[in-house]
């Protein structure tokens, strides 16, 4: 698991490599990622879009972006977590990804955004 805080916003991944429903035959490796975002400030915060960058190991680079996460733009009291999973297709076995979250504040109307950190996306049998 990786962990990022950024203006107290803090996001936690853990990766999972789904062997059933890669295939390694047709360069399909299939990733799923569990995110944990926790509001640590003292505001109420909205997720309002995501920012992906999604690498194989040739060095294949993709981009993702668009509003919310899984069809949600969740809010965040202070000290409240929202959960969610999802999943990344690879050419390659290996990988990695990393980002940011795109925030609004309504108490004074801003936007910042809130890092999520790199992340390796690795099978098991690469691992020894």
């Amino acid at each position: 698991m990786v962990n990022a805080i950024t203006q107290n916003i803090g996001v936690s991944v853990e990766t999972f490599f789904q062997t059933r429903k890669s295939n390694p035959e047709i360069d399909l490796f299939v990733y799923s990622y569990r995110i944990t975002i926790k509001n640590e400030s003292e505001f109420t915060v909205q997720l309002i879009s995501r920012h992906w960058e999604i690498f194989d190991v040739i060095m294949e680079r993709r981009i993702v972006e668009g509003h919310g996460v899984v069809g949600e733009q969740p809010i965040l009291a202070p000290g409240q977590t929202y959960n969610y999973v999802s999943y990344c297709q690879l050419k390659t076995d290996a990988g990695s990804m990393k980002g940011y979250y795109t925030f609004h504040r309504a108490l004074d109307n801003s936007t910042f955004d809130a890092r999520i950190p790199e992340f390796i996306l690795l099978p098991e049998y690469r691992k020894n």
